[in-house]
């Protein structure tokens, strides 16, 4: 049982490119600045160096795990390496040791873990794994899901996902009646796939969601929608392409700057304000994603990520056990399942 009432986050310290180098040194400083305690799962040896390197901190554990799951390894690895650091890391959030876990490790395979370790909510078909993205509206970030978590979607996974997102934007975003969108090819409700044209249904249908209509690509960063739910194949490509399009408008605004003296003097005067652009827009600001719909909180980072990234990344994961995501989600699926166990007609 844990010792403190600070947050515990299990960080699997092996998982990602940089790994366990940049892992470690993200891990010291949200120790350090978020006072949070975090046990540092993987190989005791390696991890130490790094911890030795980075200063170190009394509220950093190491936990040894004799496995890693690699990024070439498939996803069903966790199966036949149960003492990998990624299960490790899991085992401690289900024995109640970490409130949290975060892997930047093979994505496919931390979703496997999780499904193994923790298991689902119920009610819940399949997690989702949301990001945040900021909009063109000062302070207000929209959630997006599903960025990976689930290729081949159905429409009541969709409609799950527009709950789960509901759920994470009131308690973790604070916004009061979160507006949900679905992507779309078009605003009408005609369009699209035939998942879309069902999803749509089901969405409209859900009382308890706000769900305003369809929302197409242009929409997903103007600030009129609060979630956005697609499938998993959509969703990671938009992913992808807005991490891109980032480094691809601060480079532009660089370039264009005069040269010469004007230049300078230019780029002096704008460097603070490129630099709060860089960080709206920026994906290691976020951390990762949250793997809605598991018993525990997890975070999964981008496979790059490096120490700016997992301090945000257990940030992120600080927020979700303060606001308590995994408790509310419980609790309205529990009350759902109550709700159709009541209305069914008794057995003859």
């Amino acid at each position: 049982m844990k010792s403190s009432t600070r947050e515990r986050i299990a960080v699997d310290a092996m998982g990602g490119d940089h790994a366990p180098d940049e892992i470690v040194a993200g891990a010291v400083r949200a120790a350090e600045e978020l006072d949070a305690e975090i046990l540092l799962v993987g190989d005791p040896e390696k991890i130490q160096a790094c911890l030795t390197a980075h200063g170190g901190s009394d509220r950093i554990e190491i936990v040894a795990a004799e496995d890693v799951i690699s990024m070439h390894d498939e996803a069903t690895g966790v199966r036949r390496k149960p003492k990998a650091s990624i299960n490790v890391a899991m085992d401690l959030v289900k024995q109640n040791r970490a409130d949290a876990v975060f892997s930047a490790g093979h994505s496919g395979a931390v979703m496997a873990a999780a499904l193994l370790r923790l298991g689902r909510i119920k009610g819940i078909d399949r997690p989702a794994i949301g990001a945040i993205f900021p909009t063109l509206l000062p302070g207000k970030s929209a959630i997006i899901l599903d960025v990976g978590a689930n290729v081949d979607s159905r429409p009541k996974y969709l409609e799950q996902f527009g709950l789960m997102g509901s759920v994470y934007s009131q308690c973790a975003l604070g916004v009061e009646n979160p507006k949900i969108g679905l992507l779309n090819i078009g605003e009408e409700p005609s369009k699209g796939n035939e998942l879309a044209l069902r999803a749509h249904e089901l969405l409209a249908a859900n009382t308890a969601i706000n769900f305003v209509g369809n929302a197409e690509g242009r929409d997903v960063l103007s600030g009129q929608f609060d979630v956005i739910v697609c499938d998993g194949f959509v969703g990671n490509v938009l992913l992808k392409f807005a991490e891109a399009i980032g480094g691809v408008l601060i480079q532009t605004l660089k370039e264009e700057l005069p040269y010469g003296i004007r230049g300078q003097i230019g780029s002096a005067i704008l460097r603070p304000n490129l630099r709060r652009v860089g960080q709206r827009i920026d994906h290691a600001e976020h951390g990762g994603g949250l793997l809605l719909g598991v018993n525990g909180v997890c975070i999964i980072g981008h496979g790059s990520s490096e120490a700016p990234s997992v301090f945000n990344a257990i940030r992120l994961a600080k927020e979700a056990i303060r606001n308590q995501v995994l408790a509310r989600i419980h609790d309205y699926y529990s009350q759902r399942l109550e709700q159709v166990a009541s209305s069914e007609p008794p057995s003859s």
